[in-house]
């Protein structure tokens, strides 16, 4: 793995704030060329350092109004159990992140929804149905305040 140096990470900082930005303008932004900014950005794409480039969508806007986060602890905690949980899981397109957790739960998911009756809906005819689900714990959020994929790099150089 390549060890990452101050003009890679700051060109991840860049590409978290907008990954729309052209290697023209990262390189003005740095004062370099754009050839050794495309080359480095290739390279962490490659190292893995950039896993891939999405469109961050405003869920209100597109009607997803609710989001929700729900603690679940299984029946049984063999290999088999978590497997078949997760395989489900991901089949579901309201759960927008998984998280296999220590603690209280095995699980923590997280759902966006258009409203309440729509998490009614996926809790009847979607997650009670999994058979070796044990306690499950639903938390609304009422109000967001921070919520980000951007990586503070100082903390890790």
């Amino acid at each position: 793995m390549v060890q990452l140096d101050k003009i890679d990470a700051r060109i991840l900082e860049i590409l978290q704030e907008n990954s729309n930005r052209t290697t023209k303008s990262i390189a003005a932004e740095l004062g370099m060329t754009t050839s050794p900014i495309f080359e480095r950005i290739k390279k962490l794409e490659k190292e893995g350092y950039i896993e891939k480039y999405v469109a961050v969508l405003n869920t209100k806007k597109i009607g997803l109004k609710l989001t929700v986060f729900i603690g679940i602890t299984l029946q049984g905690h063999t290999r088999s159990y978590l497997e078949k949980f997760v395989k489900e899981i991901n089949n579901f397109p309201e759960v927008i992140e998984c998280h296999r957790v220590s603690g209280n739960f095995d699980y923590l998911l997280k759902l966006v929804v258009e409203d309440i009756e729509a998490y009614e809906t996926f809790i009847i005819s979607k997650l009670t149905l999994l058979p070796y689900l044990g306690n499950v714990q639903s938390l609304i959020a009422l109000s967001t305040s921070k919520e980000t994929n951007a990586i503070d790099l100082s903390r890790v150089l």
